[in-house]
Formats: C-alpha cells, structure tokens, sequence
C-alpha cells in the first residue's frame, strides 16, 4: 500500500499517459485488449528496466487485471506506476514496487505467505499463482470485506482473508515459510517473528513515519538477521503497532533529509533518504555547489520514470508558506509538450485522507546550463497533512543535475 498520489502524474510518465488517453477514448468491446497491451508495457517499460528480472513474477504481473482492484474512477490510470487510493485513507502500491517486493520474498510453490496488510488484494493476488497459500490480514473492515469478496469472485481460491490487526499475525496458521508486510511499523512486531518458520524469510518496511528502510530478515536460531535493501514509503501499520510508535513526525518543521546527497550509499546504489530512484545516479562532481556529489539523470527518450521522491510531515494549519531551492544544471534537454515535463523540483500536497490537494514546482529549464541556483516560495494548503518532493527529468530528455536541495518554512 505505498503512498504516492490520487492523481495520475501525469508530469511522470508521459508515454504511459498518452496511451491512456488512447484508451480513455476506446469503446468498451475492445477495453481488455487495451488492459493486455498496457499490461505488456509496464512489464516491458517500467519492470524489467527497473530490475525485476525474476520470470515467474515478470509473468504474474503480466497476468494479473490490476485494473480489478482500483476504484472505477482510476481504471484507466491502473497500469501506470504509481500508487491509487482505494478509500479508507489507504492506496493499491505501484507495480514495481509490488514486483520488487515478491522478487525478494522468493517465492516457492509450496509456501504458505502471510501478507500484512490486504488492502485492495492486488498483493496478494499476484502471489496467488506463486505459491500455495496467501493468508492475508486487514484492519479496516469496510476494506477487509469488501477486497475478501472481490478476491472470491475472481477466484482466488488460495487467499484466505482475516480482518484483524496484523501486529498479531495469524497463529492458526503458523509457523509460515514467508511473511510479506505492505505496510510500516517502526519496528518488526515480534508475533511476526514468532510466526515465521526457522530459515523463513520477511520482507517488511521498517522505520520513522517518512525514513524506512525495505528490509530482508532471515529468522536463524530463533532470531532476526536483517538486510537493508533499500529506502521506501508505505502507509504506517495502524493498530497496535502505530500506537506505540516512538519516534513521531513533526509536521510543524518540514525539511528534507540529504539533500547534498553527500551520505553514504546504501548497497553501494541506492540514495540515503529518498525513495523511488529511477534514471538517476549520485556522480563525482568538481563543481558541485555543496560538497562533491550531485545526483545525475539522464533519458536517451523520456520514456522511462526518471525520478527521485521524499515523503515529509506537514501540517497546513500551521506552515502556511515553504521554501524550495536547489541547484540546477543541464546538458542537452529537450522538454515535453508543457513545462511540466522538464527537470524539476516539484512537491505535492495531501490531505489527511491521502487525497492530492495541491502540487507546485521548480522547473522548465531546457538546453544546456550550468550551475544555477533556483528559489521558490510556494503556499501550502490548510488542508495538508504530507507531501511528496521530487526531482528528476519527468518525461525530457537529455541530462540534468540535482544538489543542495533543501524545502523550509518560509517565514
């Protein structure tokens, strides 16, 4: 249930977008084929150039009508990468997230999976195909029974779903081979431990509200051995586990979090701090603005997501105004059909519910420039409660370079 936007972002996936559009426009006999077709480009477009190279899981996604457990509304939007509010403050997680994370859970027909977190079943119906049973646990209960009829009707019969809270696990069916969470404690909940077969493998997110950490844990002798694998964002595990969190937000002072991109990185490849690193790499760089790296995208075709994200607390109640500024330098770009679609820093705005309430951004840079700092003052609307920053290419070609990029309360 990775959070992202309501919206389409469209500023993100521009090829993508264009043929939805396409297909906003197609007559209702021809709509499978058009699902089949998005189906093969996200594989082809999104997964297998994000690194999913794993056959079974690359056929699973192929296979499986995500198109199925979004609203109506967002049908024509469900095979984009992005996540998709399903209502109940909740959202479906974006496909690549998704794939990644069945990826790494290495799924084997005869494992019996616990998923944390049922959401809109999307989850559990692509490991339905890989594995022997999903049990699958919901503590909203409007969702948790609307999403175990619409599994049951498209006949997954090897789900099995609870509504309960997924701190607990499901001791009736313990010990289980693997356990998936698509939502984030602050730390792992220890019945999950116990829950989990000796050698067994999870795959949860772990951390601060905004700052988890996507982890492997490998339970031996009784105990927890914990891979980092790479940063993340998902909706907080509500219930037991959001109750004694310890390390809240503070949505009254947002800032961002490495935005020199001066740490060290994680595995060698990913960005300390945010999340979502498509297109993009930190690089050496002489000239650097603040310390000696920046970080670097480059499109041949803007066809690709090319981004970075980072998710922030912010309450507009009380923050009224922000600051946004950050160095900018560019070699060769060609921008899309609108400014939009231009190396940018650009942030969006979301109310309680997780619904997209405002979006402004610093961009529109094209050809080629060098280092130049850029500032904006933007109002916030009273209604957030999170946002969403971002810096890449979204949808241009050419390369461009990011550093010191910093968001404060504009006083």
């Amino acid at each position: 249930m990775m959070f992202r936007s309501q919206r389409s972002m469209v500023l993100w996936f521009s090829v993508l977008s264009i043929a939805l559009a396409q297909f906003a426009c197609a007559q209702p006999r021809d709509s499978e084929e058009k699902f089949e077709i998005l189906r093969d480009r996200l594989v082809n477009h999104i997964l297998i150039p994000g690194g999913i190279k794993d056959p079974r899981v690359l056929q699973s996604v192929g296979a499986t009508l995500r198109h199925e457990f979004v609203p109506k509304e967002y049908q024509s939007q469900a095979y984009q990468d992005i996540a998709i509010p399903i209502g109940q403050s909740q959202t479906i997680s974006s496909p690549f997230i998704v794939s990644l994370m069945t990826e790494y859970l290495k799924p084997e027909p005869t494992d019996n999976v616990l998923e944390i977190g049922t959401g809109s079943g999307y989850q559990a119906a692509i490991l339905s195909p890989l594995v022997k049973d999903v049990y699958t646990i919901e503590i909203v209960e409007p969702l948790g029974r609307k999403t175990t009829q619409l599994l049951k009707d498209l006949g997954y019969t090897n789900v099995h779903c609870l509504i309960g809270d997924g701190f607990k696990g499901w001791k009736e069916h313990a010990p289980f081979d693997k356990i998936i969470v698509t939502c984030s404690p602050e730390d792992v909940p220890q019945p999950l431990v116990d829950q989990l077969k000796e050698g067994g493998i999870m795959i949860i997110p772990v951390g601060e509200r905004y700052q988890q950490m996507l982890c492997l844990m490998r339970k031996v002798d009784g105990k927890l051995q914990k891979e980092d694998l790479r940063p993340t964002l998902f909706v907080p595990m509500t219930g037991t586990a959001e109750a004694t969190r310890k390390v809240p937000p503070d949505p009254k002072n947002p800032s961002l979090l490495n935005g020199s991109f001066e740490e060290e990185l994680i595995k060698d490849v990913h960005i300390p701090g945010w999340y979502y690193q498509f297109g993009c790499a930190v690089v050496k760089d002489e000239n650097a603005p603040e310390g000696q790296h920046a970080v670097e995208f480059r499109s041949d075709n803007g066809n690709e997501p090319s981004m970075l994200l980072q998710g922030i607390a912010i309450d507009g109640s009380v923050v009224k105004k922000i600051r946004i500024s950050g160095w900018i330098a560019t070699e060769d770009v060609k921008i899309g059909q609108d400014r939009e679609k231009s190396p940018s820093i650009a942030i969006q705005f979301f109310d309680s519910k997780r619904n997209r309430i405002g979006y402004n951004f610093v961009g529109g840079f094209k050809g080629s420039r060098k280092w130049k700092k850029e500032d904006r003052v933007f109002s916030v609307p009273a209604a957030t409660r999170e946002a969403i920053v971002s810096v890449g290419l979204f949808g241009a070609v050419g390369t461009a370079k990011f550093d010191d990029v910093r968001l404060e309360v504009a006083r």
